[in-house]
């Protein structure tokens, strides 16, 4: 997948991906798994940019009357284009595959508590269109209006074929109108009574996919070519709140209870305030309050990297608090998962992400620890739980995660 990347690959980080990818996308001899070997077969292409059944063969461990049989049919559902013979070597030449990018859509929407943003994803990874909306605290009546005036320029921008749309990402905080923040404004409760399927069916006809922000975002950036170079990492999400996300091996873990990664809800033990919690430092809403009570209203995000005096102290002192409020629950996910790194994203402007990651990085190295997990940004742009959201509908659909091949599995077993 293209995506804005801020991070510096390893030298031989091309070796490295190779490897685990050729791990990660083997192919299952189940005997009732064709369609997971399909899923297997086409992330293959997508994260390849281009490649050959030769190759395809080598990556997934399947036999090559397999791969034939595959790529024919995703040929037939115009899932892959064919870009003629490669040259260059003995026999006949191979033929080359890619994905086709129109070949399938999916919409991602992110709610949250300080904006609305729409993106539209394409089967190569690419964002074909986006729009954000920037309102504090919308009620679902709210949303229902504002995604209506906008879905139809957000696909007509991206050259959207309806028909193929697999299905709607929604991705929004846990607790959405339960989690205490600054001017949370009364009735904003509703949310926690809301099905988002019943509330959008009306304007979105496709199947929808709802999952936490953080959890979206992860997912996205695991979907993305950093994470198969790093396969295991916790992603930190700076939004309205504070979330995060653990992949395991490539995959999310969730927990026993759906709520892995709360870490914006583990107690802050340095902040001043008793009973203060890691979010209550380490979110835009704590930056917004800590501008207000100096005086300064943010009225855009890109604000936050303005010259005023006042207001890059206020920024620079935050960022001192949240590396200290972050680096106690950093060290305990570094010791107790050991990550190959911790990945920042989120809505906060990336010059500052890059700041903050840097500070935290510094500061895990000073703390005595078994393994040394370094912090990057994340390598997609602020829109990531929605862009994680619209990989949701693909993963349904088309591509290869461990759900379907436990089905598989079942299936056999049965």
């Amino acid at each position: 997948m293209k995506r804005e990347d801020h991070s510096v690959a390893a030298p031989d980080s091309a070796e490295v991906r190779g490897k685990r990818l050729a791990i990660s996308l083997s192919g299952t001899n189940l005997a009732r798994a064709s369609d997971y070997n399909q899923r297997i077969v086409l992330q293959a292409i997508r994260l390849s940019g281009e490649t050959t059944r030769i190759e395809l063969a080598r990556q997934t461990g399947l036999t090559a009357p397999t791969i034939a049989n595959i790529t024919s049919r995703l040929d037939e559902l115009g899932l892959i284009a064919h870009l003629g013979r490669k040259h260059g070597g003995r026999g006949q030449p191979a033929l080359r595959l890619a994905v086709n990018p129109d070949g399938a859509f999916a919409i991602g929407l992110n709610v949250d508590r300080d904006h609305i943003t729409l993106v539209a994803l394409d089967l190569a990874g690419e964002v074909r269109s986006r729009v954000t909306r920037e309102v504090r605290f919308a009620l679902p009546s709210d949303v229902v209006t504002i995604v209506a005036e906008e879905i139809d320029g957000l696909l007509a921008a991206g050259g959207v074929d309806r028909a193929r749309i697999l299905g709607i990402g929604l991705a929004r905080p846990d607790d959405l109108g339960g989690i205490a923040l600054p001017n949370k404004p009364g009735g904003y409760e509703s949310w926690s009574k809301v099905d988002f399927a019943s509330l959008l069916k009306e304007i979105l006809p496709w199947p929808v996919h709802v999952d936490n922000d953080a959890a979206a975002a992860a997912l996205g950036e695991a979907q993305g070519v950093s994470g198969h170079e790093r396969p295991s990492f916790f992603y930190l999400l700076i939004s309205a709140g504070l979330g995060g996300g653990p992949v395991i091996d490539g995959s999310y873990y969730r927990g026993a209870r759906m709520r892995s990664g709360e870490i914006g809800l583990m107690p802050d033990v340095g902040a001043a305030d008793p009973g203060a919690v890691v979010q209550d430092t380490v979110s835009l809403s704590a930056i917004e309050e800590r501008l207000a009570q100096v005086g300064r209203k943010l009225d855009a995000l890109e604000d936050l990297l303005a010259l005023d005096p006042v207001m890059a102290t206020t920024v620079d002192q935050w960022i001192a608090d949240a590396t200290r409020a972050l680096t106690g629950p950093l060290v305990a996910v570094s010791c107790l998962l050991d990550p190959d790194a911790i990945v920042v994203g989120g809505r906060l402007p990336v010059p500052l992400i890059e700041r903050l990651c840097a500070r935290l990085d510094a500061g895990l190295a000073e703390v005595s620890m078994p393994n040394r997990v370094p912090v990057h940004p994340a390598q997609m742009a602020a829109e990531a739980p929605a862009i994680g959201a619209a990989i949701l509908p693909f993963l349904d659909q088309l591509l290869p995660s461990d759900a379907i091949l436990m089905q598989a599995g079942r299936s056999e077993a049965n």
